[in-house]
């Protein structure tokens, strides 16, 4: 098997954003299918075609993706879908980059009429290549498209046995879903992966995971295709993720870079400078306080929390605390001065920053545990300095009393 050219074509790249995203989830769809018939491959973006799939042992598959917001519209004999896409494979073909062998497939919103090339060219029992073969010769000869010139010249150029040999791999899917409607096709090939009220976090999960390869794939050129195997990889571990015992954890948001001067006038920063924490420590207690929160918004937002378990999650933070609290409270005895008080508050901050409660016997990224104090803390709920609840109080704002 010919592996992909790395050279792209003249007509490689789409005319609008809708059109890349289209073809980035349509590859994403028929990866999955591929995926669940157990097929191992790798998928190349705009290289040959605009989407092209090799598998070991196979030939080719090179897929053209066309959306049209007007998705009743007829795909007619004339269609420039039809002849843009045989103008970009009489080519590749004619240059020896496109294998004779490759399966050649367009991919269109619009709808096939019948006893016309769309129809003909279709699979199934409503195929007929001898008649798509003459509906292609007559409009080449009698079409007056200007659209369509080069491509009728180029497939008048070639042999009859060069075209019968060229219908014959070509395959039109028409009335495939449009960019607002694949998403039930997708939800239809996981949804057996989780339970029924996890597919959505599967779905935005894993094809965030791929739209961000496909532009990390783009970037760095062809010789970075997309593994069935890392696509399988992504499935297996967010799947995983969304198990009763763990939770998802979203790279996004695990990564992310705060800046602290956003936080300056938030407790719990204030709590952290009252212990005298230098400032590499209270950034990073920044970091894990948007990431706690933000990810625990998410599992909220998604509904993966079970009623009532975050609080009680707090409960038992809060009462880890307490302990913490008290036994070096105790350890320290009577002090009178505020470098005693500070050492003490150091003390407990260090066993935060240490500290290991999981919210879910799987969720065991210390960001979380982390990140979960410093809100406790933002609301005085917890704190370091034995008298941070003295020293604080003033800065939590009361809420407003409605009239």
């Amino acid at each position: 098997m010919t592996a992909p050219a790395t050279s792209q074509t003249a007509f490689a790249a789409g005319d609008s954003a809708l059109g890349y995203l289209y073809q980035a989830r349509g590859a994403f769809l028929s990866s999955l299918r591929r995926l669940r018939d157990g097929m191992s491959f790798l998928v190349y973006f705009e290289t040959l075609d605009d989407v092209v799939f090799e598998q070991e042992g196979s030939t080719l598959d090179l897929i053209q993706y066309k959306h049209h917001k007007n998705a009743d519209a007829n795909l007619t004999n004339a269609s420039s879908d039809i002849w843009k896409s045989l103008r970009v494979w009489m080519e590749g073909r004619a240059n020896k980059l496109i294998p004779d062998d490759a399966n050649l497939y367009l991919v269109t919103t619009q709808t096939a009429a019948d006893d016309t090339i769309a129809k003909y060219l279709t699979l199934g029992q409503e195929r007929n290549e001898k008649s798509a073969l003459i509906a292609l010769r007559q409009v080449a000869i009698t079409s007056t498209s200007a659209t369509n010139v080069a491509a009728y010249a180029l497939f008048n150029s070639l042999t009859s046995k060069q075209q019968e040999d060229l219908i014959a791999s070509i395959t039109i899917i028409a009335k495939a879903p449009t960019a607002n409607h694949i998403d039930t096709d997708i939800r239809r090939e996981l949804a057996l992966s989780v339970r029924a009220d996890r597919v959505e976090s599967l779905v935005t999960r894993l094809e965030a995971w791929w739209l961000s390869a496909c532009l990390r794939h783009l970037i760095k050129s062809s010789a970075n295709p997309i593994s069935s195997e890392e696509l399988q990889a992504q499935l297996d571990d967010i799947r995983e993720q969304l198990k009763d015992d763990a939770l998802p954890l979203d790279p996004e948001v695990m990564q992310a870079l705060v800046e602290i001067d956003a936080y300056e006038g938030q407790v719990f920063v204030h709590q952290a400078r009252l212990a005298n924490i230098r400032e590499p420590r209270v950034l990073a207690a920044v970091r894990d306080y948007y990431r706690a929160y933000e990810q625990r918004s998410r599992w909220m937002r998604e509904n993966l929390l079970l009623v009532g378990e975050l609080d009680k999650y707090e409960r038992r933070l809060c009462e880890e605390w307490q302990m913490m609290f008290d036994r070096t409270a105790d350890n320290f005895g009577e002090m009178q001065a505020e470098t005693q008080r500070q050492e003490m508050a150091r003390q407990i901050y260090d066993w935060v920053e240490q500290a290991e409660f999981r919210l879910r016997e799987k969720v065991n990224e210390p960001a979380i545990t982390r990140g979960s104090f410093h809100m406790l803390a933002n609301e005085l709920r917890v704190g370091w300095h034995p008298d941070f609840k003295a020293r604080l109080q003033h800065l939590l704002v009361p809420a407003p009393v409605a009239a």
